[in-house]
């Protein structure tokens, strides 16, 4: 079996190790793969591993020998998977793997934004506390959690661990969802979308990119928040509408944002949102400690064996893989 990974670089920078899969077939792992490569490189694949780089309609008919594509994330747009299903090739996911990390990582920008640790460091390391007349000294607003409402729009597993981390720090909780569904955790309370940006502090995003929800986070949205509050995404950029976020947060009409993700990764140089006012701008790592990589990575493998016996694991495009391996064909 000849096994092709196109982006191996993002989930194995070099601290986790590659010796598992290669047990499973022959192994070749490119650390990325330009769009001009990809037919090349996966030529004479049987299965390919991807994360970002894409496997559309044409390229997967160019590929006579594909009977199988993992996509080493949860999200699967990369992926034609309507081409896919009519080749008979399953594209499976990975549910799951990163829920705490993006949870906690929720809490790493919006403590940054409370705190501005790392500027206050700064300012030690450059001699400022020790030139300083007083024990004690701030650059900018120092802001306690305990208290506040956080309001929570998408409650999935992160949305969920995410209100739990929340009453952990003594904050009340509110929910918004398309669904009507009862509250999951003791505590918090399930409001309107409009309800909740009345009367959250923060507000995180934990919804899916879906054509309802793409450009969500517009002007009309942010007038609703209150004018000290914060807003966190660490779910997908193109829920933003970026320019006016980044208007808002220059003209005061919320305090600041913590954002992990850009609707266009990596950004242009001049991006509106990495200069704006009191924006913390990450680059999408919430998921990628090396514990959540690591799910990741066994999740993947456990996704391939699978097929391999002719089982359906974490099949996204409704392709029944119960032929697998040995029975299949899977031809053009």
């Amino acid at each position: 079996m000849n096994i092709v990974v196109l982006d191996g670089y993002t989930l194995n920078p070099g601290d986790l190790s590659w010796a598992a899969l290669e047990e499973l077939g022959d192994v070749t792992v490119y650390e990325r793969t330009p769009s001009e490569l990809i037919v090349e490189r996966a030529a004479q694949a049987d299965i390919v591993w991807t994360n970002k780089t894409p496997l559309r309609a044409d390229v997967i008919q160019q590929l006579p020998r594909l009977k199988y594509i993992g996509v080493l994330a949860t999200g699967y747009d990369v992926i034609d998977g309507a081409a896919a299903a009519a080749r008979g090739i399953p594209v499976t996911n990975i549910p799951a793997y990163s829920t705490h990390s993006v949870a906690q990582f929720v809490f790493a920008l919006l403590l940054e934004l409370c705190h501005r640790v790392g500027a206050h460091s700064e300012a030690v390391r450059g001699g400022d506390w020790a030139a300083s007349a007083d024990f004690s000294f701030w650059r900018s607003p120092l802001v306690e959690l305990y208290g506040k409402t956080l309001g929570v729009i998408g409650l999935g597993r992160i949305g969920e661990q995410t209100a739990r981390v929340a009453q952990a720090l003594g904050m009340h909780v509110i929910a918004s969802t398309r669904s009507s569904k009862p509250a999951p955790i003791e505590g918090l309370r399930m409001v309107s979308r409009e309800e909740l940006l009345r009367e959250a502090d923060v507000v995180s995003l934990h919804c899916p990119l879906t054509p309802e929800t793409a450009g969500m986070v517009d002007r009309a949205f942010l007038a609703q928040m209150k004018s000290s509050a914060f807003l966190i995404n660490t779910a997908r950029g193109k829920l933003v509408v970026e320019e006016d976020l980044a208007a808002a947060l220059n003209n005061g009409v919320i305090a600041g944002a913590g954002l992990d993700v850009l609707s266009v990764e990596p950004p242009a140089a001049d991006h509106p949102l990495t200069r704006a006012a009191n924006c913390v701008v990450t680059p999408h790592i919430a998921w990628a400690t090396k514990e959540a990589r690591a799910r990741l990575m066994e999740t993947a493998l456990d996704n391939l064996v699978a097929f391999q016996r002719g089982e359906t694991v974490n099949v996204v495009n409704g392709v029944n893989s119960t032929n697998g391996w040995n029975g299949g064909t899977h031809q053009a």
